[in-house]
């Protein structure tokens, strides 16, 4: 659904600047610099558009002219039950396209609502936010997130996760994902959902590993390479992607076997051998 061209899709980086620092004055250069470095205008050319939802990721793909190709989503349809949710979970190795372009597929491919599993900090991109779930795990939402996932995972929505919390990172002399929080199997598994793994095939720049291996040989806790995710998402422009499903694993599969947090290694590593 596209909507009347707003000011209050956009990103006003000079308000923000001044709420989280608690200034009413803020340095003219200070807020171009980081405008040139966000890129606010250029993510602010799509925004301003006003779209929401499905249309939100399909026109985002479309502005940045970024192409999605696909392996196994059709005969995905014919596996997958009519009567239970299904969670789809992906490593995360872009940190951006990567979100936007699975919420965008799942969401037209299948009869049924999809919802994204977010860091709260999202729900200020409007055209996204009608179809996030945000958890923050700090602060006075920890205390209602037990009941949030359960509403949840207990309806018959697609449900798409990134276990791994965070963008992939080299580790070990390869790009991939750190460990997955072991959440989604016990979720699904209480609430009888099936689990698809995907493999998104991407990677950032060099520049980015680079300033990731910085910071941990600093031992650096302030997340910088988070705010580099903005022109990873820039420099993402007129990108090739693929993208491929497995097979479905109903909820019995994951039995009492194994401990939720191996099953959840286990499906990890179903993910990366996908090709």
């Amino acid at each position: 659904m596209q909507m009347e061209q707003t000011e209050d899709y956009t990103i006003d980086l000079e308000r923000i600047i001044k709420s989280r620092t608690g200034r009413n004055k803020v340095p003219r250069w200070v807020v171009g610099a980081a405008n040139r470095f966000l890129h606010v205008d250029y993510i602010n050319g799509f925004l301003g558009q006003g779209y929401e939802g499905i249309e939100f990721c399909r026109r985002c793909m479309e502005y940045m002219n970024v192409t999605i190709h696909t392996e196994g989503l059709e005969e995905l349809k014919d596996k997958l039950p009519s009567d239970a949710g299904v969670t789809f979970v992906s490593n995360h190795p872009l940190g951006g396209v990567d979100g936007v372009a699975l919420t965008g597929i799942i969401g037209s491919s299948f009869d049924r609502e999809v919802r994204l599993l977010v860091n709260d900090f999202l729900m200020s991109v409007k055209g996204l936010a009608p179809m996030c779930v945000p958890v923050n795990k700090m602060g006075a939402q920890s205390r209602s997130l037990p009941e949030m996932m359960e509403g949840v995972y207990s309806g018959r929505n697609n449900l798409l996760i990134f276990p791994a919390g965070a963008c992939s990172r080299v580790i070990d002399g390869k790009i991939q994902d750190r460990k997955w929080n072991k959440s989604f199997i016990r979720y699904s598994r209480d609430y009888n959902r099936w689990i698809v793994p995907v493999h998104f095939f991407g990677r950032n720049s060099r520049h980015f590993y680079r300033i990731d291996r910085l910071c941990r040989l600093l031992h650096l806790k302030f997340n910088l390479p988070m705010f580099y995710l903005p022109d990873e998402l820039y420099r993402a422009r007129g990108g090739s992607y693929r993208v491929v499903f497995g097979d479905p694993m109903p909820p019995e599969f994951f039995d009492e076997s194994r401990g939720c947090a191996q099953w959840a290694d286990y499906v990890r590593d179903i993910v990366y051998k996908l090709e």
